[in-house]
């Protein structure tokens, strides 16, 4: 059975511009709604994060705000309990890429603390983007991206067509003003083409190997565009 690598934030906090801590991790249905999908597709799902650490999921993204009332969100509590894979992950280092089918990368703003700045996630995006293989990564996601810059500031993805979470919608969560920094900037100044849809749309965009989606609405959208590429 060919797998799919889920590499997921070990965050459980972004610390902002103050030094408080938003406590977080990664976005229940960031995660969720591909593996569902991937797994019905009939592809294996293995885990990995910084340091092999079970991640934590944002309890936000488990309220009944974020998943349509009560029901909703027992049902996705569920689905999360049910997901064994995600919560047994490997470390970065010990991903073998060719192992590997495709490469995906849920948000939360968790990635914004770890990902964004691991060594070993950087060097993970770069040999997936070389590969030819399928590398998504959905609303906040994408900062695993920056961790690929080297020292002389070289971003492998610059030119490269891509989306995350906007700035807009960075505004309407309420963080904007009081985070370190915005993805969407990063990602214009590191030299990537970024392109944003509605907020809180769908929006998925493709360039090449590289699969992005806006924010938590993308995401089901984004796992069908890897299966296509897979196909």
């Amino acid at each position: 059975m060919s797998k799919i690598l889920f590499l997921l934030t070990a965050a459980d906090h972004w610390t902002l511009a103050d030094g408080s801590k938003q406590p977080t991790g990664f976005w229940a249905e960031e995660a969720l709604a591909p593996y569902e999908i991937f797994k019905e597709a009939g592809y294996e799902i293995v885990a990995a994060t910084p340091g092999g650490v079970a991640p934590t999921v944002d309890a936000q993204s488990l309220s009944p705000e974020y998943n349509g009332g009560t029901e909703g969100a027992q049902q996705r509590k569920q689905a999360l309990d049910d997901a064994t894979e995600l919560a047994h992950p490997l470390s970065i280092e010990q991903v073998r890429l060719d192992d590997y089918a495709a490469v995906f990368v849920p948000g939360g703003w968790g990635p914004m603390e770890d990902l964004s700045c691991d060594a070993a996630a950087g060097q993970l995006m770069v040999q997936a983007l070389r590969s030819g293989k399928p590398l998504s990564l959905v609303c906040h996601g994408p900062a695993a991206l920056l961790a690929s810059i080297d020292t002389d500031g070289r971003f492998p993805f610059a030119g490269y067509r891509l989306t995350s979470l906007s700035n807009a919608e960075e505004q309407l969560s309420g963080l904007a003003d009081r985070a370190k920094w915005l993805l969407e900037d990063r990602l214009v100044a590191a030299g990537a083409t970024y392109t944003a849809g509605e907020p809180f749309a769908p929006h998925v965009v493709v360039d090449r190997n590289l699969i992005t989606g806006q924010n938590p609405a993308s995401s089901a959208p984004l796992a069908k565009e890897v299966l296509k590429a897979l196909r």
